[in-house]
């Protein structure tokens, strides 16, 4: 009898496709709280929980469109690419991991630099790429930096770099080490040209970048609970052989102990920049 048939498991393969309903993606749950946030609300957050204001991490095109007016800006020296020059190889060859990075962040390496205006300003702006092998500075992260700076400097342009790194990249070895000391000789030039350079440190911002132009700005300013630090909190911990105390290596311990000049919200901080820039710049 039809009263004892097993009636067919309705799934979403079953469904006709004009009732099926596509919720991935929709959705992001904010890893410091727990709360599920609607994702076009957190589009017009920036990437800021509305719950805890937690900062999570912000896709790179949409903060380097937020820095500029009207989200315009035009790129420069985005044909620098990194070659395998040591032959590095671990589980993969270095040359396969440039090539699976290119693919998979849309980006050459692990830094953009472009001009436009802020705040009806002009000004060079780098973001860098934290997708892009973890934000790793090598040899053309260097080579840009510095062409940025000395773009600032021939240009008389502010210059702003926001920061996100794991440091210098281990696949080039001294190569990647020597960019440190290249962009602090081209910082110090700026200096003497008196330029104004802001420096933005975002989550998180360690090793050689920290180490290098990241806290070298006539401003430092970071957004809230920003790792930032040389060496890992573990590293030091296990170093020194002592407990580290509560929040060490966040933007709010670095500005308590001077060495940040301010903490801003993401939401605030095109404003700040537009008023340090104004009272730099003149």
């Amino acid at each position: 009898m039809a009263w004892f048939r097993r009636k067919r498991n309705i799934t979403e393969e079953t469904l006709p496709s004009d009732r099926k309903v596509r919720t991935e993606g929709l959705f992001v749950k904010c890893p410091a709280c727990g709360t599920t946030l609607f994702k076009k609300d957190l589009e017009a957050s920036l990437y800021v929980c509305t719950n805890c204001r937690h900062h999570m991490k912000w896709p790179t095109r949409q903060r380097l469109a937020h820095l500029f007016d009207e989200g315009r800006y035009e790129t420069f020296d985005d044909n620098i690419v990194s070659t395998d020059i040591l032959g590095f190889f671990d589980t993969k060859s270095y040359a396969e991991r440039i090539v699976q990075a290119r693919r998979s962040t849309g980006f050459n390496d692990a830094i953009v630099c472009a001009e436009g205006m802020l705040g009806g300003r002009p000004i060079i702006g780098c973001v860098m790429v934290m997708e892009f092998i973890g934000g790793s500075m090598g040899s053309v992260v260097g080579e840009k930096v510095t062409r940025a700076i000395e773009r600032a400097i021939a240009r008389k342009k502010p210059l702003i770099i926001v920061s996100a790194s794991g440091g210098a990249r281990m696949m080039e070895g001294t190569y990647s080490l020597m960019q440190l000391a290249k962009i602090c000789g081209a910082l110090a030039r700026l200096d003497a040209a008196r330029v104004p350079y802001i420096s933005v440190l975002t989550d998180p911002t360690t090793g050689g970048v920290t180490a290098s132009f990241a806290m070298l700005g006539d401003i430092n300013v970071a957004e809230p609970g920003a790792l930032i630090g040389f060496a890992g909190p573990r590293v030091i911990e296990q170093t020194i052989r002592q407990k580290l105390p509560p929040g060490f290596q966040r933007s709010e311990f670095l500005l308590a102990h001077g060495m940040l000049d301010a903490v801003v919200d993401r939401r605030e901080m095109r404003k700040f920049l537009m008023d340090a820039l104004a009272f730099m710049a003149g």
